[in-house]
């Protein structure tokens, strides 16, 4: 079996809805994480977690605009929304800072220019839980998801003025 990551709101390779855009810098979106669900993980998975990031930024190193770990194995799907707040997340799962500086979904803004990619993954992982402060920056949850990742699926979205 494949693993896969879908969402309600918007097809690979297609454009990032209102409701996922940022409210702010320039932008009046809903800044509401969107619906995800995922089927197929690798045998052995022992929990998940999902990051949004934005390889295009122009910062040198991207921008993580979402970062969610400690995702119960048994959960495969998130609605609209939850990353707006740990309560509304599966019990023991929480949000690590993003490049907004916040734990919470941050949509996309990018700056005029060519149409940013917003790339959404679900990790499967061995362990349970990672061991991570929830000031642990992107690159910090990546580092140890690498190092637990028996698997992942993704699922790209564009943004842009013009896109």
């Amino acid at each position: 079996m494949t693993f896969t990551l879908t969402s309600r709101a918007f097809t690979e390779g297609g454009r990032l809805p209102d409701a996922q855009v940022f409210d702010g810098m320039g932008y009046r979106g809903g800044n509401v994480s969107p619906p995800l669900a995922w089927s197929g993980a690798p045998e052995g998975t022992r929990s998940f977690a999902i990051t949004l990031y934005d390889p295009d930024a122009p910062t040198g190193s991207g921008w993580w605009h979402w970062v969610v770990v400690n995702i119960p194995a048994t959960v495969t799907s998130l609605p609209a929304g939850a990353g707006s707040g740990d309560a509304d997340l599966p019990a023991g799962a929480f949000m690590t800072r993003t490049d907004f500086g916040g734990n919470s979904y941050g949509g996309a803004a990018p700056p005029p220019g060519p149409a940013h990619r917003y790339i959404f993954t679900v990790h499967a992982l061995d362990t349970e839980s990672l061991s991570v402060p929830s000031d642990a920056s992107g690159a910090m949850v990546g580092f140890f998801l690498h190092s637990h990742s028996l698997g992942s699926a993704s699922l790209t979205a564009v943004f842009g003025k013009d896109a």
